[in-house]
Order: C-alpha cells, then structure tokens, then sequence
C-alpha cells in the first residue's frame, strides 16, 4: 500500500468569508500520487475555517463568488452574525485576550481586535467538517461531474495563508 501527502497553500481574502474551490488541485495530487483504487482525505486544522462536498452553480458575482456560496454567507449570517464589537458574543474573555497577546507570531500582530472572530468560531462549528474522505478507483477521485470540494474560511478580520493537507492512500 502507498501514501502521498501534500498541502494546499491557500490565499485568503479580508471582509468576507473567502471561500475556494479545490477540485482541480486534488484531482492533480491524485495523478502524482500514482494510488489507482484509495482514499483521498482532505484536512484543515484551522478552527475558523471548514471543508464541504457540494455542486458548482455556475453563476457568480462581481467578486467571483458563486450563488451557493452567497446562499450560505446569507443563511450563516442568520445564525452567527459576523461580529462587530468587544462583547456581541461571550467569548473570548480576558484570559483568552490575554493568552492571544502573548503569543509571537511574526505573521500576525498581536492585537487585540484579531481575536474578535467569535461568530467565524461558531460558523466553523456549525458548518464542520475539519475533514473529508472521497474513493479513488482506476486512478480517478469520484466527485462526479459537478462535484466540488470547497474549503472556506469564515474570519473575515484579515488575509491569511492557509494550509489544506491531502494523503492519498491505497494501491
């Protein structure tokens, strides 16, 4: 049996949820991992962020988002709305603020506004899936003819760079 890794790097965009489809660059990592009958499993260890199995609609807007993606911004918008202020959501608290603070990360600054992403935290839960496992037979991912992989993130505070990582796994 073998095992391919690799990781997506993925751009995302600020004042939005930023969504991205990941057909293409998975269906690629299948063709070099040489795996003919598998799994592929797609992953994100980003707790603001979500992996979801949908269909293309084809029509998009000015920003290039597609209608399904709008449909869900609307709906999550609903049930989380984005957050706007120091205490619309009970979290995070001062211990939180405090742990975030002390954190280095050269990439990001440690300010206190950044971790006002309660409602990207509630929609990520909500939303799932940090995972996702698909069939690969004859050396084809079987997503079917509209089928996407989408990977979103829902902090809409600043850009960031994401990591996806993808292990394909068979024979």
């Amino acid at each position: 049996m073998g095992v391919y890794h690799a990781n997506l790097r993925i751009e995302t965009v600020a004042g939005r949820p930023s969504y991205h489809d990941l057909r293409a660059d998975l269906l690629s990592i299948v063709g070099e991992s040489g795996i003919q009958d598998g799994i592929l499993t797609v992953a994100s260890a980003h707790t603001t962020c979500s992996l979801f199995f949908d269909e293309t609609m084809h029509d998009t807007n000015f920003y290039g988002d597609d209608f399904l993606w709008l449909d869900i911004n609307e709906t999550m918008e609903k049930i989380a709305p984005r957050m706007t202020t120091e205490g619309q959501y009970h979290s995070p608290g001062p211990e939180h603020v405090a742990f975030g603070l002390s954190l280095s990360d050269p990439s990001y600054p440690a300010e206190k506004w950044v971790m006002l992403n309660t409602d990207a935290h509630i929609r990520s839960s909500i939303f799932g899936s940090p995972s996702l496992t698909f069939i690969v037979k004859d050396g084809e991912l079987l997503l079917g003819p509209l089928g996407r992989v989408y990977f979103v993130d829902w902090d809409q505070l600043r850009e960031r760079t994401r990591t996806v990582s993808v292990m394909v796994m068979g024979e």
